[in-house]
């Protein structure tokens, strides 16, 4: 790709929400440095083009269903893909997320877009233990890696948010030169949007932002509250987040309300702007055993500064130095889970001191403008 000229950029998403949210500010850069920037999604939403709009982006709308296997209609979104591209011949694609990346990559092959940039949030569910553990999980984990191989075949970069998907892309020889592959720090965090505010000090206010997935680590989040609660009766546990169509993976309506009946939980629903309740929260929880990049949710809790108790496991552990600015538990395991969030429910100076130590690893560490420099300079695409 001819370095620092004018090009026709394509950016492709599975959830249309997803390039206010989390792409805003690189599709900005693009726009800043001289490019033509069109974005893709599944959904039409009027919000999101409006925002779009306003910062000299386009948008246009390709159906996908973001979670499932359907051959009949997942070579529909390819054949969309393929006339999208066709028609805007752009020089560069970059898709973000599995199947935007698979189905995006595969289609911009076949369209004759010379330049591919991949962006790689997260190898996604197939490639968690968790994914893996049955016959069919196996299965679907071969046929993805088939799916990338065929995907990133020509690529000009395959960005990776943390080490471990990198270890698996090499493994898996889903890149032919390995030199191909970056880490990068995750989508980074506006650090002036979400701004730093003082934690409540009168009660232990716990926070969950995700997606309503049971390898979130929900169900071992609310198990933990249970014990939380017996030792400190006015701490209160917080859920944001949208449900998720899928009732294999998801955790249900049923069960929310059971437990905002039991006065478990505070149930937020889900918001465009979740500053304001990361504001009332001292801690910050993801006992994730999804297969992240680097969660977003827990980058926004850094930089507004919140202590952190997330798991062990690649792309949750990048962002917490333990005993620091959070703690580490083990997947899964309730009673580590239990004990990391009595240790701050008891002690919510030490809370509010861990958060100041967050705050100041975002700054250092995942600054939105410094990812982008990087994404931005291996793309080409600064301006002249």
């Amino acid at each position: 790709m001819p370095a620092h000229r004018r090009q026709r950029i394509v950016v492709l998403s599975s959830y249309s929400q997803s390039l206010t949210n989390f792409r805003l500010e690189l599709l900005k850069r693009m726009v800043d440095a001289g490019h033509i920037v069109t974005a893709v999604g599944p959904e039409d939403d009027a919000r999101t083009r409006s925002a779009l709009s306003r910062i000299g982006v386009d948008f246009a709308q390709i159906p996908m269903a973001r979670v499932g296997l359907n051959p009949v209609a997942d070579l529909a979104t390819i054949w969309s893909l393929w006339r999208l591209l066709r028609k805007l011949k752009p020089n560069l694609v970059v898709p973000y997320t599995m199947k935007p990346i698979i189905y995006g990559g595969i289609a911009a092959r076949f369209a004759g877009v010379r330049s591919r940039c991949f962006l790689v949030t997260g190898l996604g569910h197939v490639f968690s233990q968790n994914g893996s553990a049955t016959f069919k999980g196996r299965v679907v984990k071969q046929i993805s890696v088939w799916l990338y191989r065929r995907a990133f075949a020509g690529a000009n970069v395959v960005f990776a948010y943390n080490e471990a998907d990198a270890a698996d892309i090499r493994e898996h020889r889903m890149v032919r030169d390995e030199s191909l592959i970056r880490i990068v720090p995750g989508s980074g965090v506006d650090l002036d949007h979400y701004a730093f505010a003082p934690p409540p000090s009168d009660r232990p206010v716990f926070l969950l932002i995700a997606r309503l997935l049971k390898d979130k680590g929900i169900l071992e989040y609310i198990e933990a509250a249970r014990r939380v609660r017996h030792l400190y009766p006015n701490a209160e546990f917080q859920i944001l987040g949208h449900f998720d169509p899928n009732p294999v993976i998801g955790v249900s309506r049923d069960d929310i309300q059971k437990w905002v009946d039991e006065g478990l939980l505070n149930f937020l629903g889900d918001t465009l702007d979740v500053r304001p309740y990361l504001a009332g929260c001292n801690v910050f929880v993801l006992p994730s055993y999804y297969r992240e990049g680097i969660p977003r949710s827990i980058l926004e809790a850094m930089s507004v500064g919140r202590a952190v108790i997330t798991t062990s496991l690649a792309g949750c552990s990048d962002t917490v130095q333990p005993g620091i600015n959070g703690y580490l538990v083990e997947p899964r395991n309730v009673d580590d889970l239990a004990r990391a969030m009595v240790t701050l429910a008891g002690n919510l100076p030490l809370a509010a001191d861990m958060g100041m130590k967050s705050r100041e690893l975002a700054q250092a560490k995942f600054d939105v403008h410094v990812v982008n420099d990087i994404l931005i300079e291996r793309m080409a695409l600064a301006s002249p």
